[in-house]
């Protein structure tokens, strides 16, 4: 099995470069300038590779995203504990993905991305 190459900065897939040289780091031009861009500006504010800087709004909501998933994992968990038919079981599946699904891009979004 090979090991897919994904960007340093978005985390998206990199295509194989046809050439000689280096290999890419990153999926676009775009990413390679916003990543310059935040390692010179960490730089100056005096920040670690490891810290990150978070809007205390984007803090916010991802804490009632994962507050609305712990909910559902619980009642998920009751749920089949009381009836664990396959009809119950589907709708704790369904209940629980629905829960999941505004996490997906969280991540990107944090990043500054759309």
């Amino acid at each position: 099995m090979t090991k897919r190459k994904v960007c340093a900065w978005c985390g998206g897939p990199i295509e194989k470069s046809a050439g000689p040289g280096r290999p890419r780091q990153y999926c676009r031009r775009s990413c390679r300038q916003r990543d310059f861009e935040a390692r010179k500006r960490s730089r100056e504010l005096g920040l670690a590779e490891s810290d990150l800087i978070v809007a205390r709004k984007a803090m916010d909501g991802l804490d009632d995203l994962l507050f609305v998933l712990g909910c559902a994992i619980t009642d998920v968990q009751g749920d089949v504990a009381l009836d664990g038919s396959p009809e119950q079981l589907r709708r704790s599946l369904d209940w629980l993905l629905e829960s999941a699904r505004p996490l997906l891009g969280v991540s990107e979004r944090l990043r500054g991305g759309t």
